[in-house]
């Protein structure tokens, strides 16, 4: 099963790094696959591992903030495997050649 996981703990001003960075320790702890991303971090895991994680995240959130936001994206697919890295090498397949993500060089667009 591969999550999309947004938390945005509110009232905190308009930079939450300090936060999401205390929250990402506990992703990184708990072991599983997982993808920063400019806009949220996608897990990858069994039900339980990631559902129980995203528990963990949002009352560490919650810690910072009376009000927080916790958005998920489900994708559960039977015996999918390695979703992360898939799920994006099949679109690079499908165009030809390797395209921009988190941790790699951005590609200019064309004028």
């Amino acid at each position: 099963m591969l999550v999309e996981l947004t938390i945005n703990p509110l009232g905190r001003g308009t930079h939450l790094s300090k936060d999401l960075a205390e929250i990402l320790k506990i992703v990184d702890a708990s072991g599983l696959p997982y993808c920063l991303t400019p806009f949220g971090t996608c897990i990858e895991g069994d039900w339980e591992q990631v559902m129980g994680l995203v528990k963990q995240c949002h009352t560490q959130a919650k810690s910072f903030s009376h009000h927080v936001m916790t958005s998920i994206q489900i994708e559960d697919e039977d015996r999918a495997v390695n979703k992360l890295e898939e799920n994006v090498a099949a679109v690079e397949r499908l165009a030809g050649h390797k395209l921009s993500r988190p941790g790699h060089k951005v590609v200019e667009a064309e004028a």
